[in-house]
């Protein structure tokens, strides 16, 4: 089977009645455009019909591939797994809940075929979604843009984008399990341009990605791209410590000099103690979060386990990132 000029990936998790939809709308925008494509769907290990739904939708059509998960990783490890099985000259990532519209797709195009290597279809609305997820989302990017300092990033944030075939190849050099991947792909570097674009709203079911998932982004942008943290700590330390001097400075000097004795005061002391050790705690889970992660990457864990896959044309497992398990329906196998 030739290499189609455009890979459409998908992560899926409880989107069974939303893919038939997402295969009408990207069949109906590639039929105007006529150019070849396929479509890589990543099902998250959902507790639903959907890989039966990815499974159906690759019988009728063979541009339409599948791989089922071993278990619930997240949406950044689905989009990982389905880049590295992608083989179009370039790819197009998409969230299956039909909030991505693929008729965007012509306006990320152009620039590619200026020469981007990277296009970000970057929000300028956002249909449906409450104030406070606005707020969180708005202000996790002024995070990112500010403090670990990838201004590249775009402010309103963006997730639906297109990589060039160097950009896949270059991801798929990276072996990082704890990763934010849209930070990486930002600060891979490459030529990148952006769009705007209207979010929707989901057509079918809710969002699965609560408040968890989104503080474990969070600390896997930071420990992967900043040590500002860990300075910040340092600079605590220091201060403290400077506190302590000047404080043991005064005592000296009320005592030998004054002869007024030492400060009398159990409230204050504890105060002090509880503050102290606070911070010391709050310093050492910080650390823990970066030797943790330096452990998880040191076992070299595969970064996925596929159970399952479909389609007409095999999936082969990349080596130095995935595992198919071992007894687990084959390649064109229909079958959970």
């Amino acid at each position: 089977m030739s290499k189609p000029d455009i890979s459409f990936v998908s992560p899926a998790y409880r989107e069974s009645k939303n893919l038939p939809v997402l295969y009408d709308q990207i069949k109906e925008v590639m039929e105007s455009l006529g150019r070849t494509w396929e479509w890589v769907i990543v099902d998250d290990h959902s507790p639903d019909d959907t890989f039966g739904v990815i499974t159906e939708l690759s019988q009728r059509d063979d541009r339409v591939r599948g791989v089922r998960l071993a278990r619930n990783y997240s949406s950044h490890t689905a989009i990982t797994c389905g880049l590295h099985h992608a083989r179009g000259a370039c790819a197009v990532v998409l969230a299956a809940d039909l909030q991505d519209p693929p008729e965007i797709v012509p306006k990320m195009l152009i620039p590619w075929e200026r020469g981007a290597q990277v296009v970000w279809a970057v929000r300028g609305k956002r249909l449906g979604e409450k104030r406070l997820t606005l707020f969180f989302s708005r202000l996790f990017y002024i995070f990112v843009r500010n403090f670990v300092g990838m201004k590249e990033m775009p402010a309103t944030g963006a997730d639906f984008f297109l990589l060039d075939r160097r950009a896949i190849d270059g991801f798929c050099q990276f072996g990082e399990t704890n990763v934010h991947i849209l930070a990486l792909i930002t600060w891979m570097g490459f030529r990148q341009e952006t769009i705007v674009y209207t979010k929707q709203a989901r057509l079918h079911g809710e969002s699965a990605f609560n408040f968890e998932k989104r503080m474990q982004l969070v600390l896997d942008c930071v420990t992967s791209f900043t040590t500002r943290p860990i300075r910040l700590m340092g600079l605590v330390g220091f201060l403290v410590a400077l506190a302590g001097f000047f404080l043991a400075g005064r005592i000296i000097w009320e005592v030998f000099v004054l002869e007024t004795g030492p400060p009398e005061g159990y409230a204050s002391l504890m105060v002090a103690l509880l503050v102290i050790g606070g911070v010391q705690m709050l310093m050492m889970a910080v650390l823990g979060e970066y030797l943790w992660r330096a452990l998880d990457e040191a076992r070299k864990r595969p970064r996925f386990l596929i159970e399952a896959h479909v389609g007409s044309d095999p999936l082969d497992a990349v080596a130095s990132s995935s595992a198919s398990l071992p007894g687990g329906p084959s390649s064109g196998d229909s079958t959970r």
